[in-house]
């Protein structure tokens, strides 16, 4: 667009009071912040992205499916509305007494972003679902968690383990009576927030081998969730050793949800939720639509 049409543009939103500027920029003003939600369902409904929630959540065997307009790998706006979106699941879902447990993440990171701070009435406890990964700090699980936990205004419980280490190490580990406590506290969780990740990205981002990494998208491996790798059909190919929720564990929580988007990641989404565990998806339209496609195809 064109520099006239755009000043025309924001100036018209200016007058109705929905933006307002400064020399550094613009910004939605609230009543605006308040009309672009209005509008998300109207947006959903003109491009078509209901009826794909639909398809996706039959197709998919789920619960529920939530799609936001927009493909993440193009538009770094749209993590942060997926965020928003799996922020407002959660806060349907919480009941007095609630145990969550998130994984760590750049797209769990933006769900802890979007939460509404509240004096929720619930006597809500928050918890890493696993250990580190050694991502940066701000992603970790734990931090993840306590951010949840004080803007619900919520108890939190941390795990400091690392993820993806050696068998002896997580038997050791699982003796000390503080870290046993902490992991019945995690597995008793009744909501799941977790990300979907690339295989082959997160072997690399583990410290794995260029061979290990290699043997793993050889053995058939496409996503990643909660320390399982998955090949297309859902079937484990790899299992790190790790404290935390277990694929086992699912079973046990009422709310399974599953945050990630982009067109990229359609592979690993469709590999994950195919173990038929998860109860809810929140994506975007890229790897909705990608992810109908390649079960159209039949790949």
């Amino acid at each position: 667009m064109g520099e006239r049409v755009v000043r025309t543009e924001l100036d018209f939103l200016k007058d109705h009071g929905l933006l307002e500027g400064n020399p550094t920029g613009v910004r939605l003003t609230d009543e605006g912040e308040y009309l672009v939600h209005q509008l998300s369902d109207f947006i959903k409904h003109l491009r078509g992205i209901n009826d794909m929630e639909t398809w996706l959540k039959e197709r998919l065997g789920l619960r529920d499916v939530v799609v936001v307009p927009g493909n993440s790998d193009e538009e770094e706006m749209v993590k942060k509305e997926l965020g928003r979106a799996a922020a407002k699941y959660l806060l349907d879902v919480i009941r007095s007494g609630s145990v969550i447990a998130v994984t760590g993440g750049t797209t769990v990171g933006e769900v802890a972003n979007a939460v509404i701070s509240s004096n929720y009435p619930h006597n809500v406890l928050v918890v890493p679902a696993r250990g580190g990964l050694g991502e940066d700090v701000e992603i970790q699980a734990n931090t993840i968690a306590a951010k949840i936990a004080k803007k619900l205004m919520a108890s939190y419980r941390l795990l400091h383990v690392p993820d993806n280490i050696g068998e002896e190490a997580v038997r050791s580990l699982s003796r000390d009576p503080h870290i046993r406590e902490i992991t019945r506290t995690i597995k008793s969780a009744d909501i799941l927030i977790h990300g979907i990740g690339n295989a082959e990205e997160l072997s690399v981002s583990r410290g794995d081998s260029h061979e290990e990494t290699r043997q793993l998208i050889k053995a058939g491996a496409v996503g990643e969730a909660f320390g399982h790798y998955f090949a297309k059909d859902g079937t484990i190919v790899k299992t790190i050793h790790s404290l935390g929720i277990r694929l086992s564990d699912l079973k046990n929580i009422d709310h399974v949800i599953g945050v990630a988007g982009g067109k990229r990641k359609a592979g690993a989404i469709l590999a994950v939720v195919s173990n038929r565990h998860e109860t809810v998806l929140v994506t975007d339209e890229g790897a909705g639509r990608a992810i109908l496609e390649q079960m159209d195809s039949g790949h």
